[in-house]
């Protein structure tokens, strides 16, 4: 007799698993451009630009947009609370 285990010995079945084969080769060869090699000479390119706005008017016209945002946010948070800290008149 003995005592029962707590933990039963067998696994249980997964949940989410299938028992068909993937339908996507491994060898699959890729049909693209490798483009690593273009992306990294831009990059990399000694210009003076930090490494967020290399990718052109995209990422100047991104930059610059998060920044008003930001110096814009931070206006409106001092005025509200300014405004906050006034009493009130009765």
């Amino acid at each position: 007799q003995g005592l029962k285990p707590l933990v039963p010995t067998e696994s249980p079945a997964p949940i989410f698993g299938t028992s068909k084969p993937s339908v996507l080769p491994a060898t699959e060869p890729f049909l693209g451009k490798n483009n690593v090699s273009d992306l990294q000479k831009v990059f990399q390119r000694s210009d003076g630009l930090p490494v967020h706005l290399k990718g052109g008017v995209p990422d100047r016209m991104l930059y610059r947009t998060t920044m008003a945002l930001t110096i814009g946010g931070t206006i409106y948070c001092l005025v509200a609370l300014y405004i906050a800290s006034q009493p009130k008149n009765k």
